[in-house]
């Protein structure tokens, strides 16, 4: 019997294709989420099911999928999947680490950049056409070079921002849940302290950590309280490592110097009190938002399904 593969979303049409060559392929194509109803009568009947950040696989979603043997989700992280009611079922559960780490690191280095020269603000400006003349003191931000970058989470996204750093003349200091091999710590060069050192002596905090139970709120009023007021927080990883209300709290107080986020605690909600702040930089999730990632990315979810149909192991398991 060819196998049925549902796809819960939009994916790129590279991973589309595999999964053609697969089995029998539905897919979501509309902008919205597709309605229960409609999901649950595509699950009935569903091998596999690619997923993305915004699908919550649950055991309502299980329920729904009866033959079900693998839920291959589009991102490196899997905090909308209940791995443990998967496991439980005989659910393989993938996702697309590596592929992402690139571009990501990227987008860090770029929010870095953003917060601590002013770009966004200069950015308005322009664009709202009030009049501006050069002058010393306009829109003056912080240097980089020769400041400290603390990493949180030395993954292969965190490996991939230090070398970049690592180019723009910044030391490196990481906390991470256990220490990297030393090789890696000697090519970067980085140093492993404590999370305490680490926000209380760096210029940027940039977050590449896991989104976990221990992860959440990592970053709160008292973590900010330990922040210099001449620093600046980067999130790339999942919003809720931040408490997103002690943050605009310590930015409209001045108790860091500013944030440059690309995720958000409730997105795509943000908390109306960034909104309006001049310190914090807010990009919409375009962290692994290039053709070439996303392509990649829908490729190996594709692959994983292959691989888990045909009887094989998986290439990503989480």
């Amino acid at each position: 019997m060819t196998p049925r593969i549902v796809v819960t979303g939009k994916i790129p049409s590279a991973g589309l294709e595999l999964l053609r060559s697969a089995g029998d392929v539905w897919a979501w194509d509309s902008d919205g989420p597709v309605p229960v109803g409609v999901l649950d009568a595509q699950l009935a009947t569903a091998d596999a099911a690619v997923t993305l950040l915004t699908d919550r696989v649950d055991d309502a979603f299980l329920d729904a999928a009866p033959r079900l043997r693998i839920v291959a989700n589009v991102a490196v992280g899997h905090n909308n999947i209940d791995a443990d009611a998967c496991r439980a079922r005989g659910v393989t559960v993938t996702n697309t680490p590596d592929v992402l780490t690139a571009s990501t690191a990227d987008i860090a280095m770029a929010l870095i950049l953003m917060v601590t020269r002013r770009l966004g603000e200069g950015e308005r400006l322009v664009r709202s056409g009030r009049p501006w003349k050069w002058d010393m003191f306009m829109m003056l931000g912080s240097s980089i070079e020769g400041r400290r970058l603390g990493i949180v989470g030395m993954g292969g996204i965190g490996q991939a921002l230090a070398s970049r750093a690592r180019a723009f003349g910044m030391e490196i200091v990481y906390h991470n849940r256990s220490r990297v091999a030393a090789a890696i710590e000697d090519r970067l060069p980085a140093r492993l302290v404590p999370l305490d050192e680490l926000l209380a002596t760096s210029h940027v905090v940039s977050l590449n950590c896991p989104y976990t139970p221990e992860t959440h709120h990592l970053i709160d009023a008292s973590a900010l309280d330990r922040m210099s007021d001449t620093a600046f927080l980067v999130n790339t990883a999942r919003g809720a490592v931040v408490d997103e209300a002690a943050l605009v709290d310590a930015l409209r107080a001045g108790r860091i110097a500013g944030a440059g986020l690309d995720v958000f605690e409730h997105e795509p909600q943000v908390h109306p009190g960034l909104l309006g702040l001049d310190n914090a930089v807010l990009i919409p999730h375009l962290g692994s938002a290039t053709v070439e990632t996303r392509d990649a990315m829908a490729e190996l979810a594709a692959r994983n399904v292959i691989e888990v149909l045909a009887g094989r192991e998986p290439l990503t398991p989480v």
